[in-house]
Parts: C-alpha cells; structure tokens; sequence
C-alpha cells in the first residue's frame, strides 16, 4: 500500500468511497451527507486550505482523509482532520491509522502547528488526538458533542490558547456537520 496526495481529478471516486462507506455503517442518508461534503471538498482541493492523503492498493483507492485549513486572523496553520474513510473490506486492518499518521507527518513538515479533529475519541486516541477544550481552542461553529472535539500538538510546543473562533472552508459551514 501506498499513500500519496490526491487531487481534484480524483473526485468521483473520493465520494464514491465516503458514500459508500458512510452508508454502509451510518445508513444511507449520513452516505448522502458525507458523500455530498466530499463532493464539495475534492472540487475544492487546492493543496493548501483543502488537502486530501489517499491509501491506494492495487490501483485502487481504499482510504482517503481531508485536512482544511481552519482560519484565524493571524494566519496560524490549524488544520482540521475530517472526513475520514476506509473501505469497509479494509476495516480493522490499519489503514486509517497509518493513513492518518502519514498527513500529520506531511502537515507537521509542511510547517503546521496544530490538528484538530471532530469525532469518536477511543478511535482517534489510537492516533494522538486528545480532548480539546473550547476554552483553548474552539470550532468553527458549535458543536452538537462537545467530547468529540479533539486536537494535538504538532510541534514539540503545547497547543496555545486562543480565544477567536476560527472559519472553515464553505464545505463545513453547514451545522448539520457539527
């Protein structure tokens, strides 16, 4: 397996995966949901504010994570993890985790200070992330579970407080997301 960076050319079979993914655990209409935002996100892949990592097997896509930029004033490169898919025939064997792994590696060496990430904490434990209290950083628009707002460090400095709420691509400024 191998991971690269994908880019706007491969937007079908990005959604693709999400929506069938996200359909076959969640049901069909989070596969619509999260196919629909993947749609939107891939057309957008600039390779700066929207930033796509893939696994590719045997030529063929079985995992693919999104990164966007969060904006706050001052230009701090945040970065926001989510969605996340793997192929349910490749679940439980690591590929979300190494896929996972590789672009915070990538975001870290492209110079970015902090992942943050909204979802299920036993899974993104696995890879690093931690609770993350609004009172240090907070999302973009409020957040229906708060436990699943999540972050880590990727620098050797601790995540710094900040008091503005940042954007988000127009992808996610959807409250149906958080």
């Amino acid at each position: 397996m191998k991971f690269e960076r994908i880019g706007k050319e491969k937007a079908s079979d990005l959604s693709q995966l999400f929506a069938s993914t996200f359909g076959s655990s969640e049901g069909a209409e989070e596969g619509a949901l999260i196919g629909g935002l993947v749609a939107k996100l891939s057309a957008s892949i600039d390779g700066s504010e929207i930033i796509c990592f893939g696994a590719v097997e045997n030529e063929q896509l079985v995992g693919a994570i999104f990164f966007t930029r969060l904006q706050f004033a001052d230009g701090a490169p945040i970065y926001m993890l989510a969605p996340v898919a793997v192929s349910t025939d490749r679940q439980r064997s690591g590929v979300g985790r190494a896929l996972i792994r590789h672009g915070l590696n990538e975001l870290a060496s492209d110079g970015a200070l902090v992942a943050v990430t909204y979802g299920d904490p036993s899974y993104y434990g696995k890879v690093g992330f931690l609770p993350l209290s609004e009172d240090v950083l907070k999302a973009p628009l409020d957040l229906s579970m708060p436990h699943g707002w999540l972050g880590q460090s990727l620098s050797k400095e601790p995540i710094q407080a900040r008091t503005e709420r940042p954007g988000c691509v127009e992808a996610f400024r959807d409250p149906a997301y958080w």
